[in-house]
């Protein structure tokens, strides 16, 4: 066996239940994006990328091998697009930093609520979305014996996960709330997958997400104002 392939396959036995280390620090590097999505930093985002290779390689094996249980294309698909969408949220916040002045110790944007308009957008595009991808993720998974309702949660997490993290690159409060409503039913269906690291991390990011909402939500009451003053100035 290769080294390549004893690093893919290395993995712990808890309870019976084989756990990869992919899983592990794939899990482990998406906590600290998240942590340094609430402090502001610019860091959050290619340690989020490094999170979602790994994690992209778990859920493809988690549906791919032949023991198999459930598909989870939708886990699988969204890395992909966690890492496209961070790829503009990095630039995004490098380039709001540079504005600044480029200090990597102050935060790098100012968080403020999504318009009228804007919210309106993203849910119009999110429900759509989650009604073409059921479909489609129903399409794709016939060959395995998962429930109806497994894809529509499926579609939700994928969805929703990618409404929260482009609401992280334009520096929305609303991405607290995004990431609520996917750990409501990202938790149950991982557990059902399986999955116990990522359903455990999940709960803990539901913990760090109320309180991550809180402080940018603290934090956007303060600075807009200072910054609206600045501006008039």
């Amino acid at each position: 066996m290769s080294l390549a392939s004893t690093l893919y396959d290395a993995h712990l036995t808890i309870a019976g239940h084989p756990i990869t280390w992919r899983e592990i620090l794939g899990n482990a590097f998406g906590f600290a994006s998240a942590v340094g999505g609430l402090r502001r930093r610019v860091w959050a985002w290619p340690v989020g990328i490094v999170g979602n290779v790994l994690l992209f390689t778990v859920f493809i094996a988690a549906t791919t091998t032949s023991a198999a249980q459930a598909p989870l294309f939708g886990q699988a698909g969204r890395q992909v697009f966690f890492i496209i969408t961070s790829v503009y949220g990095w630039y995004r916040w490098h380039e709001v930093r540079r504005s600044r002045g480029g200090d990597p110790d102050r935060p790098a944007i100012t968080p403020r609520w999504a318009t009228a308009g804007e919210r309106v957008g993203y849910l119009l595009v999110g429900f759509a979305a989650v009604l073409v991808l059921q479909w489609v993720f129903s399409l794709i998974g016939a060959g395995y014996p998962a429930p109806r309702w497994f894809y529509w949660c499926d579609a939700w997490i994928f969805v929703g996960s990618m409404v929260a993290t482009y609401a992280m690159a334009r520096g929305w409060n609303d991405f607290w709330l995004a990431w609520i409503a996917v750990d409501l039913v990202g938790v149950p269906l991982l557990w059902h997958s399986h999955l116990y690291p990522s359903a455990i991390l999940f709960i803990v990011y539901g913990a760090l997400v109320v309180w991550g909402f809180v402080v940018w939500l603290r934090v956007s009451r303060v600075e807009q104002p200072a910054e609206r003053e600045r501006a008039a100035a």
